[in-house]
């Protein structure tokens, strides 16, 4: 599965991504110096970068800083703000459930949060719109609005979902709502007797050793907390900026649209997880119809993703979604230019990246916190990472 023979003494010296810490974790030439490039030129203050196989890490490197201001170098499990990265640990969850029969994915949203029933699209009809189209940004449904910030729990999100206007008919387009992430979490709550946070912890993120990933850091895990920063466009230069207040703090709902904080090795486990398909270390946390349902296209020939504009090259038809990820249809230059096809992913607001390629067997995590990219989905940073580890793997 790996191509080139020359990388043959790297792969049978890496290590297992078992344990959290790896005292000499291998690391891929060129990789550090592309990403030390970025922060040389501002883009960013550092990263963690990691390339995972099934059941080996290939690559593990810290560059740049954690805070430039007080000269705190970056760390292996520096945690970040994963932010849209929660979306695939949100259709996991629930793809968890379909497995033991207790819900479809295909069933109706109202079947188990009622308020749902008297929604209605633009035309006037009855908006029968599914957990499925939930997670693949095809549901029409509005957004929360300004009054999220008073919500405390997902239950108390409900009522601002119905509320707002439908944007379209259920199933016609693609449009990125966070509300409908959110939605799906909330059913969780609903389907598992748990709330959304403990579930995740519960069967996922203990069972797969993600011990720094959760919606409500604690002051250990705020000590590792890599500083955020926007490039200011007039200097040209890195400025800090706080923490994003709706994430984080106990008294915010477990939103699974975007409220986790993780490190480079947890989201690796579940990346291998994924890449082993469905199983880790022994165990199984989805089964193989469910895979399908996370790392193939749902929704047909509708152009998606964040590549639709003529700024990012019209590439809505390269891409389709599938339940909480995005689908790579057909590479393109670019940071897809050394993706297979197939190839599923989610990235995060303030430039965390994770991109698992099944044809090749690796995953890709890219770990920064800069808030301000343009589309970080776009970024030169991920592009970058991704060239330079596909070629110290002869791609």
């Amino acid at each position: 599965m790996y191509a080139g023979t020359s990388m043959r003494s790297l792969l049978a010296g890496s290590v297992l991504l078992i344990s959290v810490a790896l005292a000499d974790p291998p690391k891929l030439p060129g990789v550090g110096a592309a990403l030390q490039r970025q922060v040389d030129q501002n883009q960013i203050a550092g990263a963690v970068t990691l390339v995972v196989a099934p059941e080996k890490v290939l690559h593990l490197e810290a560059t740049g800083w954690a805070n430039r201001e007080s000269q705190k170098p970056m760390a292996a499990d520096s945690v970040f703000w994963i932010a849209s990265m929660s979306k695939p640990i949100t259709a996991v969850a629930v793809l968890m459930l379909q497995d033991e029969g207790k819900l479809n994915v295909n069933d109706p949203v109202s079947k188990y949060l009622p308020e749902f029933a008297g929604l209605r699209t633009p035309a006037g009809q009855p908006a029968t719109m599914t957990i499925s189209q939930l997670l693949t940004h095809t549901s029409g449904l509005g957004e929360a609005g300004p009054k999220d910030a008073e919500a405390w729990t997902l239950t108390d999100l409900v009522p601002l979902w119905v509320s707002a206007p439908m944007k379209y008919e259920p199933g016609a387009r693609w449009q990125y709502t966070q509300s409908g992430i959110n939605a799906a979490g909330r059913i969780v709550e609903v389907v598992s007797g748990q709330s959304f946070d403990q579930f995740l912890q519960d069967r996922l993120f203990t069972p797969l050793g993600m011990k720094d990933t959760t919606f409500y850091p604690g002051p250990e895990q705020w000590a590792r907390w890599a500083q955020a920063y926007v490039r200011n466009a007039q200097t040209g230069q890195l400025e800090a900026v706080p923490p994003r207040p709706e994430f984080g703090p106990r008294h915010r709902p477990p939103q699974g649209n975007g409220g986790l904080y993780s490190t480079a090795a947890d989201y690796g486990r579940f990346c291998q997880m994924l890449l082993q398909g469905g199983q880790f270390v022994g165990k199984r946390y989805l089964s193989p119809k469910a895979m399908t349902y996370l790392t193939q296209s749902q929704t047909g020939e509708l152009p998606t993703g964040f590549f639709q504009n003529e700024t990012f090259g019209n590439r809505g038809l390269n891409y389709g979604w599938a339940l909480g990820t995005c689908v790579l249809k057909t590479p393109h230059d670019g940071v897809a230019a050394k993706l297979s096809a197939g190839t599923y992913g989610h990235g995060g607001a303030w430039g965390t990246q994770a991109w698992i390629d099944p044809v090749r067997g690796v995953a890709y995590i890219l770990m920064v916190q800069r808030a301000n990219f343009p589309n970080s989905d776009a970024s030169d940073v991920r592009r970058e990472f991704q060239q330079a580890a596909a070629e110290a793997l002869g791609w």
